[in-house]
């Protein structure tokens, strides 16, 4: 099984590794189901989808039904204005067919000029607290893309005590001197302050560039086992973060199985360069 943490603020112990539900944006019901019932076998139980993620929160409305009170459930909305946050809220509950999820997330928020009008009046974060007084959310989160994610979201930080955030987290894109540094300045902040860091695109090979697309992930993704192993090993090493799984239902079981035989141990550099030499690994963003 794997292993379990404190959710950061919100005292959930969740599991290490969180499941992506943007793996079912584009999948059947028959599809979905399977892939919950293999999350539940792993013991996963949080689940991390979105407005945005295709049919995934109507998949997982049938099993919210019946199961709800076995999982962490967040979703997000990309609504930068209150109205439009505020109903996409409303709409995503109907869609999960529950009366409350613990988490919303204003979604890859970077853009500086959507980042003014979000937190600004009459912006989505009040449109979320608005929720969170209703009592439709229980906790609000942050999340985003991209090399200036990690400062923007210290920037966030700044302007609202968000109980999460989520960013990429991966062996390649942490050798890039500029986002590293930013990305420890803000694990500082939220180990400071009890927020939780989820990561994401841990086994991000390349950008998909000309070749043809062959997994529903929308990077390049590692696809066997050994190198899954490290690339998820190097996440996990690192204490206090969860990792977010792959966006592909045929890949997840890959993460899952890793994360499952987790020992503590942290891969070598040496093991991590040869990696990248091996798979001609390259950072998503530049």
């Amino acid at each position: 099984m794997i292993g379990k943490q404190p959710f950061g603020r919100t005292g959930h112990p969740s599991s290490r590794v969180i499941f992506g539900a943007a793996a079912l944006s584009n999948v059947t019901q028959e599809e979905a189901d399977r892939t919950m019932e293999t999350i539940i076998e792993y013991g996963v139980n949080h689940i991390d989808t979105a407005a945005s993620y295709g049919e995934s929160e109507k998949l997982l409305g049938p099993w919210m039904e019946k199961h709800r009170n076995q999982f962490f459930l967040a979703t997000k909305t990309e609504k930068r204005t209150f109205q439009e946050a505020y109903d996409q809220i409303h709409r995503s509950l109907e869609r999960l067919r529950v009366n409350q999820v613990d988490l919303i997330q204003l979604h890859n928020l970077v853009d500086p000029e959507e980042w003014n009008v979000a937190m600004g009046p009459g912006g989505a974060l009040e449109a979320a607290l608005r929720a969170k007084e209703e009592g439709l959310v229980k906790f609000i989160g942050v999340t985003g893309h991209g090399l200036t994610v990690a400062r923007m979201h210290i920037r966030s930080l700044e302007r609202y005590d968000f109980d999460s955030v989520l960013l990429p987290y991966n062996y390649p894109l942490m050798q890039n001197p500029d986002y590293a540094r930013d990305f420890e300045e803000l694990l500082a902040i939220c180990k400071e302050r009890n927020v939780a860091v989820q990561t994401i695109k841990s086994i991000t090979q390349a950008p998909w560039g000309d070749q043809p697309r062959t997994a529903a992930t929308w990077y390049a993704p590692l696809t066997e086992q050994e190198d899954i192993d490290l690339a998820v090993w190097w996440v996990l090493s690192r204490p206090g973060i969860f990792l977010n799984s792959v966006g592909d239902i045929n890949l997840l079981p890959k993460v899952l199985d890793a994360a499952d035989r987790f020992t503590g141990q942290s891969p070598t550099e040496e093991e991590m360069q040869r990696l990248v030499t091996r798979r001609h690994m390259e950072p998503l963003f530049v």
